[in-house]
């Protein structure tokens, strides 16, 4: 298997990943409905530091209110790029006072994506390059292409690797995280099916997972479109547009603030700290097949 793809200093993000010619990766601002209309913009972007929504976008830090836009600033500044092989594409993002204004760390976020036949590897790596604990929360939101007439004919179903008994959905309201949990969309223990009408209420984002693999399938000819290894992410998050053309598949390690939030952002739900000089890195690896 051939595969081939083509990497941004924007975002640092992956615009297109092609498995024996074969496009796998929303083409963002390419793709658009029968008004014309682009559904979303991006293709595979990273979230960095933080994922999903502030209260009233804001937050304090250190006694000081900052203010961060949902999913936080990474996917829209530029990137450096460090090395660009045909299968091996690296970017760096350092803080600058751009980012000082937003998020007062010291920090370099890479992003690498590796290419292996028909498996596309992203890895993370955070590094505090300050005086001071630094708390973040990093994720992905890989945007992958699925047929219109497939989605509302109700062909695409996910499927865990293992039975998901202890498996919550959490409900939003507004972008936060609710007080009570939402219902259980699972089909049986396994099985989430995908319909133009999933994601209505937003995204569907799921915590206490037994699986570390999930695949995206078609019921014709039982056949599985790709596996994700997502191990070590606590939360994942599954989101469309409601009718579009494509799937996110989100492994994330933290998420939206709660409507009950401090708003104090080293209190966050799951927030990571990483200690100075210290990193930390995350790797979730997408198996294609045609």
């Amino acid at each position: 298997m051939q595969s081939q793809m083509i990497t941004s200093r924007l975002g640092g993000e992956l615009l297109s990943y092609k498995l024996d010619g074969v496009e796998k990766i929303h083409q963002g601002q390419e793709c658009i409905d029968e008004y014309g209309k682009v559904y979303w913009k991006r293709h595979f972007p990273v979230l960095f530091p933080i994922v999903g929504k502030l209260k009233q976008n804001k937050t304090i830090i250190n006694g000081r209110t900052y203010e961060m836009s949902q999913h936080g600033f990474a996917r829209d500044m530029e990137f450096e790029p460090i090395t660009k092989l045909d299968n091996f594409h690296s970017y760096v993002l350092r803080s600058n006072p751009s980012t000082m204004a937003k998020y007062p760390f010291e920090f370099a976020l890479y992003i690498t994506y590796r290419t292996d036949a028909n498996k596309l590897t992203t890895i993370y790596k955070v590094v505090n390059e300050g005086e001071t604990n630094m708390p973040f929360g990093i994720g992905g939101h890989p945007a992958f292409k699925i047929d219109r007439d497939d989605l509302f004919n109700e062909e695409y179903y996910l499927e865990f690797e293992q039975d998901e008994d202890k498996i919550h959905f959490l409900y939003l309201v507004d972008g936060l995280i609710g007080t009570e949990y939402a219902k259980n969309i699972m089909i049986d223990k396994r099985r989430i099916k995908i319909t133009k009408d999933t994601f209505n209420n937003d995204a569907v984002i799921m915590k206490g997972l037994t699986s570390h693999k999930i695949s995206l399938k078609r019921r014709r000819g039982n056949k599985t479109l790709l596996t994700m290894d997502y191990e070590g992410f606590p939360y994942l998050g599954v989101w469309s547009k409601p009718g579009a053309p494509f799937l996110c598949i989100e492994p994330w390690y933290s998420t939206a603030d709660a409507i009950k939030s401090t708003g104090v952002f080293a209190q966050k739900n799951d927030i990571i700290v990483l200690e100075p000089k210290k990193e930390f890195e995350c790797k979730f690896t997408v198996e294609f097949f045609n």
